[in-house]
């Protein structure tokens, strides 16, 4: 008789699922709900593919419990959504929209009816346009706003949600939404994004606190760091990885773990000296203890040196800064973001965080998944071999970082969903259960089927 296998993963780790608010509610104008940037940036002519808009979406704000039900069967052990700001506060400082609280409420019931614990994030990335016409990330009294929103939130579901984030992926929010303009509000603006980067972490700092007078159990942020690889051995390719760090993980990680500014920034911006939105006591708000770190992982990005892409030194930053990027590893499969599929990459990275930021709190995977180019069946089935593979073999490496001493104590697939995959539109699924955007009829894929069987089996495992 053969020995089962043995868990891969600690006694106590938890598996489960991610989605985001614009990408899944729908309902954008029902119940008080405010207007947001997303809901402008999609009206903007060429911002989405076909026009495309989170007005529907997955109606989930109308089919929760039938997504919850999905959860349960699943045998997720917790769930992280996020929470639409301007649902909450519509004109994203000042009165509070009642419905909106209570359709949170009524999901987090559910869920806990269902026995999955709720992971509320507060910011993934559908800022109120009120504050974005004020002003929006580069002013500070967004931050601020930030936190008053965080305080109401808590308040409200503190009592039995445990496990808050703050916000998610800031580098998306800093530069791809306001130095290349790929996503909302869409504008290119050099130094205006470094003021975003600021304004992002004091909001941070102020919402920990905010969280914590409000009781929340544990409190951290989904960061999104890249494992960047250069594309020679040449010392100029290694300055240039050198340069990127800083943009896409050390100008996020220095402030929040290591409470200060990460050095060699100036050279990296460019000729850029005016840091006055910088004030003091920020990085002490930037740095607040947290309970752990969330890490939104898909890909390895290779970069080269490259000469100044922008002309006016006064307006470098992002995709200015003399590297250039690419997905690399050609021999790599790739999904249908043309990403390479690198699971190694994913144990190197978590394992080199680690070695950099010894004071590192545990660490969640709060994002991990592929977007295939998945069908129905003519039986309605779907079959996405290419994605089962692809959480096999990230599961795979996680729990060698973990055997490596990585503290790691939750995985969240994303997403639980096909959905409104920003600029994309509807032209990208990532969901491990597939939405007939015509009917909404929701399918489970081989891969919900296969997690589903993984997430048994190590229960299994830790049951003998």
């Amino acid at each position: 008789m053969t020995s089962a296998p043995a868990p891969r993963f600690p006694r106590g780790f938890r598996f489960g699922a991610a989605t985001a608010a614009y990408q899944i509610e729908g309902a954008t104008g029902e119940d008080g709900r405010g207007v947001s940037i997303w809901d402008t940036f999609c009206r903007t002519p060429g911002a989405t593919a076909e026009g495309s808009t989170g007005d529907t979406a997955c109606d989930h704000y109308h089919r929760y419990r039938e997504d919850v039900a999905l959860l349960r069967e699943l045998g997720a052990d917790t769930y992280r959504f996020s929470i639409a700001w301007p649902r909450i506060v519509p004109a994203g400082t000042g009165a509070v929209n009642p419905a909106g609280l209570d359709f949170y409420d009524r999901l987090v019931d559910e869920l806990l009816d269902a026995g999955i614990e709720p992971a509320p994030t507060l910011y993934h990335w559908d800022l109120p346009q009120a504050l974005e016409d004020r002003g929006g990330w580069r002013v500070r009294d967004t931050a601020e706003a930030f936190a008053e929103y965080a305080l109401v939130v808590a308040e409200r579901l503190a009592d039995r949600a445990g496990r808050w984030m703050t916000l998610n992926e800031p580098f998306c929010t800093a530069f791809v939404g306001h130095a290349v303009g790929r996503h909302a509000p869409g504008t290119r603006e050099g130094n205006g994004a470094l003021a975003v980067v600021h304004h992002l972490l004091v909001g941070h700092g102020l919402a920990v606190d905010a969280l914590r007078a409000a009781g929340a159990r544990e409190v951290g942020i989904a960061l999104n760091p890249d494992r960047l690889l250069p594309a020679t051995g040449s010392a100029a390719d290694a300055e240039a990885v050198a340069r990127a760090e800083i943009l896409h993980n050390r100008c996020w990680f220095d402030p929040v773990f290591l409470g200060r500014y990460p050095e060699g920034e100036k050279e990296v911006w460019g000729d850029i000296s005016d840091f006055s939105f910088r004030r003091d006591g920020d990085l002490a708000l930037a740095s607040r203890p947290l309970d752990f770190c969330g890490v939104n992982y898909y890909r390895p990005i290779t970069v080269a040196d490259a000469p100044w892409r922008e002309a006016d030194p006064a307006r470098r930053t992002a995709d200015d800064i003399r590297v250039q990027e690419t997905w690399g590893d050609d021999t790599a499969r790739r999904t249908t973001m043309g990403w390479p599929v690198v699971p190694a990459s994913f144990r190197d990275l978590l394992v080199d965080l680690t070695r950099r930021y010894p004071g590192l709190p545990p660490l969640v995977i709060t994002e991990n998944g592929s977007a295939e180019a998945d069908a129905p069946e003519a039986d309605g089935t779907v079959h996405d071999t290419d994605r089962v593979e692809y959480l096999r073999d990230h599961l795979d490496a996680l729990a060698q970082a973990v055997a490596e001493g990585v503290d790691v104590r939750a995985y969240y697939v994303w997403s639980l969903l096909d959905n409104f995959e920003w600029a994309f539109g509807y032209d990208r699924r990532f969901g491990i259960v597939r939405v007939d955007y015509d009917t909404l009829r929701r399918t489970p894929k081989d891969s919900y089927r296969w997690y589903r069987d993984f997430i048994a089996a190590e229960r299994a495992a830790h049951a003998r």
